[in-house]
């Protein structure tokens, strides 16, 4: 396993973080897995053993039950790793139960800290922006949080580019603890935050977790052109994360993973998730399984290493047309590009 920097912050992460929004799995989790606390301490035992030392939940994975199987689970073991949860999701019917309100941020960081059984929660991250909330009040909520102990880092997740760069902004402004990660989804199947979100990433120094960078299971070589959704995924049960818009090139992608992998020997899982872990700025990947044999097949992913030409196939049979201003500054703005520009624009110099 290699461990990678999160962003511009001292903290090194495992390349595989678990992610555990199949613990406990009720609810609008239920497609995910209903891991319950043994069958959680198995998976944490397997990913230990692997070098894995990030596990991310989120308070309204099961409505607080997936942080409570974690902390359960993990027990004696929790100085050993970090832990990653989230705020933001509706936790109750009131009309101060959600959102990144003050009130809400401390009210929930505190009832996650004692789901968790612990004193401090390693990366506390925003799960969606709120755009009701002034984003001092957010970020002054969180530097609190910090600076009394109860989180050691803070990160963003789905927040659009100038949503992220507006609260990098009033953090620098206010002096509040800044954002060291952006978690956000990133896959094969879209690579959409190559426009904007991973740009950042590169010039602002933050390092990127991806969820579900095998597409909610669309890239692991399951689902093949002209047959239904297997039995038992989440797609045969309704799980409609990420959407589909099309199907052509999601089939011929997986077509091309499945070649690769089988020059490999490997699955098609393995090779979707380290062609993620070779983009820039990304730190790790994040990784969850209903089974051990699924788990060791996503774990075994932190060894693959994939040619420059593996690389470049997948990159052109996923790829979709420039954007603009994009294709403008790929055609007339090829002499002043920096390193965040060229992520994007590089294979598309004329």
């Amino acid at each position: 396993m290699d461990y990678r920097q999160l962003g511009r912050s001292g903290l090194r992460v495992s390349t595989i973080t678990l992610g555990t929004m199949g613990f406990g799995g009720t609810g609008w989790a239920s497609p995910i897995g209903h891991l319950d606390v043994e069958g959680a301490r198995r998976q944490i035992d397997i990913c230990i053993d692997a070098g894995v030392n990030l596990f991310d939940t989120a308070d309204v994975y099961s409505s607080g039950l997936s942080e409570q199987i974690l902390g359960e689970a993990l027990g004696t073991r929790r100085e050993d790793v970090l832990i990653a949860t989230k705020v933001r999701g509706d936790m109750g019917d009131g009309p101060n139960d959600a959102g990144l309100s003050r009130h809400h941020i401390i009210r929930a960081a505190e009832a996650s800290l004692r789901r968790l059984a612990t004193d401090h929660i390693d990366l506390y991250q925003v799960h969606e922006w709120d755009g009701l909330t002034p984003l001092d009040e957010t970020l002054a909520a969180l530097d609190a949080l910090v600076t009394s102990g109860k989180v050691r880092y803070v990160g963003s997740s789905n927040y659009t580019a100038w949503q992220l760069m507006k609260a990098l902004w009033t953090s620098d402004k206010g002096g509040y603890e800044s954002f060291v990660s952006e978690q956000i989804y990133y896959s094969l199947q879209a690579r959409d935050a190559e426009n904007e979100l991973v740009p950042i990433a590169i010039d602002q120094g933050l390092g990127i977790l991806v969820w579900s960078p095998i597409a909610g299971g669309l890239l692991s070589g399951k689902y093949r052109r002209g047959q239904d959704a297997p039995e038992g995924t989440r797609r045969f049960e309704g799980w409609t994360e990420p959407p589909v818009h099309d199907e052509d090139r999601l089939y011929a992608t997986i077509d091309e993973l499945v070649a690769i992998g089988e020059g490999h020997g490997v699955s098609a899982a393995q090779v979707a998730l380290a062609y993620t872990l070779a983009k820039p700025a990304v730190t790790s990947v994040i990784v969850g399984a209903r089974t051990e044999e699924q788990l060791r097949d996503n774990l075994a992913a932190a060894d693959l290493v994939l040619s420059a030409e593996e690389v470049r196939r997948l990159d052109d049979v996923s790829g979709v047309p420039l954007l603009y201003p994009y294709w403008h500054q790929a055609n007339t703005g090829k002499g002043r590009l920096g390193p965040a520009d060229l992520s994007l624009l590089e294979r598309h110099l004329p």
